[in-house]
């Protein structure tokens, strides 16, 4: 047996936020928007480097009821917090000066402010049936779910097209790492504005281009493994993983290690030539494993367009290895969840997300999930560990 944690429908989700919202503040929300999370197919650790990502976006997301103000104050209140109502004033918010979950949301309205827009206060409810530490960029949905919120009450027509998706997303990457204090890259907010049903988001992080390429993995589905392991991107772990890098590309003279990828003649020069300027061994390790994650997910990309699941599935497998030997973010759990689905029938299997706990994605033969997912169950009971629970989604659509 497993336990499938469901998408909640868009009228369910909606229904839950007006009434969290009507209880607590008393009135009617002016309208209700969601974003989903996202689950990264291959391409991790790469965005904060330049390189290339593809995720999909999840039925899994985060609804938001809300309603303008006529001043600069915020009242938020979560259906996942303590039940209290967090209040705060736009006008005195600086860098870092918002803490827990508020963070997220006050952050999109400052970042938008500070580029220039005209962003009211509000008050805002929020439901979610994203898995809360998962992985799953439910951090992301939620700054998502905001900006697209305040992008339409404040009239700013920036959810109209991608360039203006685009920029909503940088403001709530600037939310996650100047006032959440996450040191993490781009994909999951691109991921959850840019992304269109039935379609992966090919995403190059080094100018911020994206391609749809239609995801319909024919004979397979997807299994997603929240191993429920403690994950967080703000302890220091992640940002130690990205301040090596960049410390490598100053080495070598480049902005971004992608950039160190492109000038070389391929991945394998371009690792060679790389280790034999830089000295210290972990820093090599990371390197190494950026440069031919890159060039796994370009490959993998290539793969999907031909319908090579085979292909992909090997990718995913040589992806994880990388990020557990040379990037050091799997944990016991992770390797579990992937060694088990394998053994089970996956033809491919990899920790998604910043690691350090959060989930694992398997690409298993249709009509398997169950048996997979069952076999999973049984490896973490037999090592005592917490059990697993599991999501299945298809490539769904972006915030609005």
């Amino acid at each position: 047996m497993f336990t499938l944690v469901p998408a909640w429908s868009s009228q369910e989700g909606a229904t839950r936020v007006r009434e969290l919202f009507a209880a607590m503040f008393g009135t009617q929300p002016r309208g209700v928007w969601s974003a989903p999370g996202r689950v990264n197919l291959i391409g991790e650790h790469t965005d904060y480097n330049g390189g290339l990502c593809l995720p999909i976006a999840l039925d899994h997301r985060c609804y938001v009821a809300l309603t303008p103000r006529e001043d600069t104050r915020v009242r938020l209140v979560s259906a996942q917090g303590d039940g209290a109502i967090w209040e705060g004033d736009l006008a005195e918010a600086t860098a870092g000066s918002v803490e827990g979950w508020a963070a997220y949301v006050v952050g999109v309205a400052w970042a938008l402010r500070e580029a220039g827009h005209d962003v009211p206060g509000f008050d805002g409810a929020v439901d979610s049936c994203v898995p809360f530490g998962a992985g799953l960029s439910s951090s992301a949905s939620i700054e998502a779910a905001f900006a697209v919120a305040l992008d339409d009450v404040a009239r700013l027509g920036l959810a109209d097209d991608d360039a203006g998706r685009s920029a909503l997303a940088a403001a709530c990457v600037r939310a996650e790492n100047e006032m959440a204090g996450a040191a993490t890259g781009g994909m999951d907010q691109a991921a959850s504005l840019r992304a269109r049903e039935g379609y992966a988001l090919a995403l190059d992080c080094l100018d911020g281009s994206v391609h749809h390429e239609p995801f319909d993995p024919a004979g397979y589905e997807l299994l997603v493994v929240d191993t429920r392991a403690p994950h967080a991107l703000n302890d220091g772990q992640y940002a130690s993983r990205r301040a090596a890098c960049e410390a490598a590309a100053a080495v070598l003279e480049v902005a971004t290690l992608r950039e160190w990828l492109d000038s070389s003649a391929d991945v394998e020069t371009a690792v060679a030539s790389a280790l034999s300027r830089l000295s210290e061994d972990t820093t090599r390790r990371r390197v190494r494993h950026v440069l031919t994650e890159i060039d796994r997910t370009r490959a993998a990309f290539t793969a999907m367009q031909a319908g090579d699941w085979g292909t992909f599935g090997l990718l995913m497998d040589a992806s994880h290895a990388s990020l557990r030997d040379d990037y050091e973010v799997t944990v016991r759990e992770l390797d579990l969840a992937v060694e088990a689905a394998r053994a089970a029938g996956a033809i491919g299997a990899r920790m998604t997300g910043g690691g350090f706990g959060g989930s694992a994605v398997a690409l298993v033969p249709s009509g398997t999930t169950a048996a997979v997912a069952t076999a999973v169950v049984g490896a973490f009971t037999a090592a005592g560990l917490r059990e697993p629970v599991f999501l299945t989604s298809r490539a769904a659509g972006s915030a609005g």
